[in-house]
């Protein structure tokens, strides 16, 4: 069933577009919910400037992400969590826990823009973050565990 978009829908496709569909998806999901309509003429007529501006947002949000994708390239941050004596780690260290990281940093990074597993062992890690389709950046991860990091600085001292 052919149907044209009134808004955005993750992984089908953008405003004003003509996807073809499940028919029950669309009974069932995208037109109750006022994402989708039956394409005619007149449909697609109406929502011509619509689509117009939200290209333009899209496009200005692209750049906004190219340029964080500038900043962030490269950049490093440590985090400390609790390890045993061999540097494994009591838990993890997960996409949640390297965006806050880059957050305090000063970084406009959401939690799904990390990509990777979890870390589970004190290090450096190289960590992808993928802001957009085509924009990717590599961040220095540095896993310390809680006691080292009081340890590192009386030797210093």
């Amino acid at each position: 069933m052919k149907v044209l978009l009134l808004n955005d829908v993750k992984k089908l496709g953008w405003l004003g577009d003509i996807v073809e569909v499940k028919s029950g998806y669309a009974r069932n999901y995208l037109v109750p919910y006022g994402l989708a309509t039956i394409p005619t003429e007149e449909n697609i007529k109406a929502i011509a400037e619509k689509r117009a501006l939200k290209a333009q947002e899209r496009k200005m949000a692209h750049e906004k992400l190219a340029r964080v994708c500038a900043e962030v390239e490269g950049a490093s941050v440590k985090i400390t969590a609790a390890a045993n004596s061999q540097g494994h780690l009591f838990g993890s260290v997960g996409a949640a826990d390297i965006a806050a990281a880059l957050r305090k940093s000063g970084y406009e990074i959401a939690d799904d823009m990390v990509g990777g597993g979890h870390i589970k062992e004190t290090g450096s890690f190289n960590v992808t973050l993928k802001l957009a389709s085509d924009l990717h950046a590599t961040v220095k991860v540095e896993v310390v565990a809680e006691g080292q990091e009081v340890d590192a600085a009386q030797e210093k001292a």
